[in-house]
């Protein structure tokens, strides 16, 4: 089932990828896969390359949006795909009912097309709420949304304080003899992995071994092999942390799930419940630690956007959703497959096509946001909502956590130490290696400003 209507047992069926439709005068049917260079030097009519360090970003999506709203793009292992660029169509195909997300609709997962030990496999086979359609989507989803409730949610704003005044404590001491600090790692990264550990019962001493297999995992630069390693020992991981969690239940939402599971056995399989947690692991602090990044990146390189919030003429919830809209957390988020041959955009996708909702292109779509849609504005009152945390059935769950977590982090940072200031020019910081998130490496900073120029 998807989440609006049956799938035909047709639709169940793989399909050739390179379908052209029957109508030769309708929609422009995709190019076949073929040889694929970067975005920057794509030939016309070639599918573009994915960078999978994630240099040029803004550069890269502005040319995915020119090629359309639906563009063919190759993934790592010669895997053809395409990418949703256009907010109106992105908007679409985040709530159509006949684009899917169970891989059992991954045409070329089936027919030999992916390759073995293939790296983004993890996105499109793990079981839980991402990789599932209708009945079973409604499921999973209704099982995480009773015990994460929006109730619980707002409950942690006192801890998230707590933590957040820890690690403001602790910054002038993690600064290098030249007073530099590292924020993403002493203050983005560990904020929103301390809140997510804790509210699933996972062990302190394991948390900075979960962000480095998880940045692995969503990083796109790595080999098969490290990719394939990290899978292996995330989900060792976990299935230990059930097992502690069910011999040792507590107020934490693995022993909720567990519970729920043994109410009703068939609700929850010891699978689904390890995949559940890692996407609760992932998303749960992946996001939130490239959105905390990418908003202090953005104060500090235009700080008259500082200035307009502590004039009172923008609040920090502002400048989360400015964020969100200008610089994702998250680039080009898989999969998605339309389960017949479908128009979108003015493209005929076939049936069985992998598609990746490219939320970092959209965010910056004139056609939803206007002529200045590049530009980082903190009084944006857009008429369009952004689509960051998605859109229909698979809207992110975690979304009020992240953006609770995001305006308590970046309020107390800029009240503790309102000079804070790049340490390097913006030019210099290393991307995230991945064009799935979407931030930067490192984020060094001075806390007292004076900015090195060099």
């Amino acid at each position: 089932m998807t989440d609006g209507q049956p799938i035909s047992e047709e639709a169940r069926r793989p399909a050739s990828a390179s379908r052209r439709p029957p109508d030769a005068d309708g929609p422009a049917p995709l190019p076949p896969p073929g040889a694929a260079t970067c975005p920057a030097h794509a030939a016309e009519g070639a599918p573009h390359r994915l960078a999978p360090g994630g240099a040029g970003r803004a550069a890269a999506d502005a040319l995915l949006r020119e090629a359309g709203a639906v563009v063919p793009v190759v993934l790592p292992g010669e895997v053809p795909a395409v990418a949703v660029t256009h907010h109106a169509v992105l908007r679409e195909v985040l709530a159509h009912p006949e684009v899917a997300k169970s891989a059992c609709h991954f045409t070329a997962l089936h027919d030999g097309t992916v390759p073995p030990g293939w790296p983004l496999t993890t996105f499109a086979t793990v079981d839980g709420m991402t990789t599932a359609d209708g009945a079973d989507h409604r499921r999973l989803r209704g099982l995480v949304t009773k015990v994460f409730t929006g109730r619980r949610v707002a409950a942690l704003r006192p801890r998230i304080v707590e933590l957040t005044a820890g690690l403001l404590d602790g910054l002038p001491g993690a600064a290098g003899a030249d007073g530099t600090v590292e924020l993403r790692r002493h203050f983005a990264y560990p904020l929103p992995m301390s809140v997510i550990c804790e509210l699933l019962g996972v062990d302190a001493a394991l948390r900075d071994r979960l962000h480095e297999l998880s940045h692995l995992i969503v990083g796109t630069s790595g080999t098969a092999a490290e990719v394939q390693a990290a899978n292996r020992e995330i989900t060792a991981v976990l299935g230990q942390v059930a097992e502690a969690r069910r011999a040792d239940p507590g107020d934490d939402l693995t022993s909720a799930l567990i519970a729920a599971q043994e109410e009703d056995g068939d609700r929850l399989s010891a699978r689904e419940l390890v995949g559940t947690l890692l996407l609760m692991i992932i998303a749960g602090h992946e996001t939130t630690l490239n959105l905390i990044t990418n908003a202090v990146r953005a104060l500090c390189t235009d700080r008259a956007q500082l200035e307009l919030v502590r004039a009172g003429r923008a609040t920090w919830d502002d400048v989360v959703e400015e964020t969100l809209r200008h610089d994702s957390p998250v680039a080009h988020f898989p999969f998605r497959y339309p389960v017949r041959d479908l128009e979108l955009g003015g493209t005929v996708v076939p049936r069985g096509t992998p598609m990746l909702a490219s939320y970092s292109a959209a965010g910056r779509d004139p056609e939803a946001y206007g002529p200045d849609a590049d530009r980082f504005e903190v009084t944006r009152r857009p008429a369009t909502r952004h689509l960051s945390f998605g859109h229909g059935p698979h809207y992110c769950l975690g979304a009020p956590l992240a953006r609770l977590e995001a305006t308590v982090a970046l309020e107390a940072l800029f009240t503790r130490y309102p000079a804070l200031d790049l340490a390097v020019p913006d030019a210099e910081l290393p991307p995230h290696q991945s064009f799935i998130g979407n931030s930067t490496e490192i984020l060094p900073v001075r806390l007292t400003g004076s900015r090195l120029t060099g």
